[in-house]
């Protein structure tokens, strides 16, 4: 249990808090699971940085890795559906980005089979910060400054999310489709050339 593990773990730990604060009326209850959010976000950049810098990556923590962070951002979208904090337009984006996750998941379960890491591209660590920094503005939602309009600048972010996430789900396919069309790898997978996924 290494302290990258530790803080992959908290992301799990974290989801259903932050899905308990929907049912707490008040302000205090939404700009808290947006603190809390927000936390575990940014351990999603900071285990894998620490992983990476320490020489503690392991199989566990590419385990846990992605399905932390897709328990994290599903569970909130499906809830801000749920409780009404997203406009019937806003509701697109939102399924594009869960599909996208669930296309993704399968691409590297399959691949994994094949022995090939997939490796993370630098539009998609920016599609993830992007989508987090949305689903943070949408959970404070009506309680933030009346002066800014919080919902509007995140369902704003959450299309630019969702275009970023139509590019690198389609890069992520085209990639895949070329290992699954091509002469498969012998041997174990070099995961020195992957990073978590994002």
């Amino acid at each position: 249990m290494s302290l990258p593990n530790l803080l992959t773990v908290s992301r799990i730990v974290a989801t259903p808090v932050v899905v308990a604060t929907f049912y707490v009326p008040g302000a205090f209850a939404r700009w808290f699971a947006c603190a809390l959010f927000t936390a575990a976000a940014v351990t999603d950049w900071l285990d894998g940085h620490m992983a990476r810098r320490w020489q503690q990556q392991s199989e566990i923590g590419r385990f846990l890795d992605p399905i932390a962070d897709k328990l994290l951002v599903s569970a909130t979208i499906l809830m801000l559906t749920a409780f009404g904090r997203l406009s019937g337009e806003a509701i697109l984006p939102a399924l594009v980005i869960l599909c996208r996750e669930i296309l993704v998941s399968g691409l590297r379960e399959y691949l994994a089979g094949l022995r090939v890491g997939m490796p993370v591209s630098r539009l998609a660590k920016w599609k993830t910060f992007i989508q987090m920094v949305a689903i943070g503005f949408l959970i404070v939602g009506d309680a933030g400054p009346a002066f800014l309009p919080v919902s509007a600048i995140g369902e704003s972010l959450l299309w630019v999310a969702a275009l970023l996430t139509l590019v690198t789900g389609y890069d992520y396919l085209v990639a895949g489709l070329r290992h699954i069309n091509g002469p498969r790898p012998a041997g174990p997978i070099d995961h020195c050339k992957s990073e978590r996924p994002a």
